[in-house]
């Protein structure tokens, strides 16, 4: 018999002890990202990171992101930006690469899809 798995209230799940944020340019920023399910390429949880400012890229996966709490402008390499929140939904595809900066501490449930050839 197959299972569900379920996390209760993702807004307010305690997803552990945050770390150093590697790619921030702020001292101090932490982060922390707790996994969910993963199979067959894809992988879901949630991440949390504090106020500061942070380069990312998407290497090898894709990633949907769904904002459940705290605010943040995301500036995308071509210079385009735009600004998130509660309720926020959005895809970050293979090869993305930008900027965020976080003005309150955000959380985000996240799914990614790994399309780099390795097998979970």
């Amino acid at each position: 018999m197959v299972k569900a798995t379920v996390m209760s209230d993702a807004t307010t799940a305690d997803p552990g002890k945050h770390i150093l944020k590697s790619t921030s340019t702020t001292p101090g920023q932490t982060e922390v990202s707790q996994g969910l399910w993963g199979g067959n390429g894809l992988r879901t949880g949630i991440w949390e990171v504090t106020p500061g400012t942070f380069t990312s890229t998407r290497d090898g996966y894709n990633e949907i992101c769904q904002i459940l709490s705290g605010t943040a402008t995301i500036t995308e390499s071509n210079g385009n930006s735009f600004d998130i929140g509660p309720g926020s939904l959005f895809v970050t595809p293979a090869g993305w690469e930008g900027t965020w900066t976080i003005h309150t501490t955000l959380r985000k449930m996240w799914v990614v899809q790994d399309i780099s050839g390795a097998v979970d």
